[in-house]
């Protein structure tokens, strides 16, 4: 007897990012951000003057995604190349002040996203679920 998808860990992760990618973007929208731009101004908020191939790991995306989201952020003025100081060859990433600004509004827009799951499931089960999902990514990932 064949097993239901939603029997499926692998499934239900899927579908719950997917749902919460869903609603995010919609919040997001509204302050002009999608959620890959909102994850890349957010990695740049936390670390700034990333080299591309750290950016992309931080935000989960292929590096030639990341390229050509950071081109398009670049002509919109929310973020800037520099060579890194430490080594001319390279170029790392900055957030423009124009990019903070639009990065604090998503930033709300995911903390309201965020309580809103807190409230719907509890936040004991919401930080257990957090911290379960962090476990299993480092799992899979060593």
């Amino acid at each position: 007897m064949p097993v239901k998808l939603e029997a499926h860990l692998a499934y239900l992760l899927s579908a719950a990012e997917r749902a919460m990618h869903r609603d995010l973007t919609e919040h997001l929208g509204a302050n002009g951000l999608n959620v890959e731009q909102w994850r890349i101004l957010s990695a740049l908020a936390e670390n700034p003057g990333q080299p591309m191939g750290d950016l992309a790991a931080a935000v989960l995306m292929p590096h030639p995604t990341v390229t050509k989201a950071v081109d398009r952020l670049v002509d919109a003025a929310l973020v800037y190349r520099r060579h890194d100081p430490a080594d001319r060859r390279k170029v790392v990433v900055y957030l423009s002040e124009r990019g903070a600004e639009l990065q604090d509004r998503g930033a709300a827009a995911a903390r309201g996203q965020q309580r809103a799951v807190q409230r719907a499931l509890g936040a004991g089960r919401a930080e257990r679920l957090m911290q379960d999902l962090a476990d299993l990514v480092r799992m899979m990932e060593s």
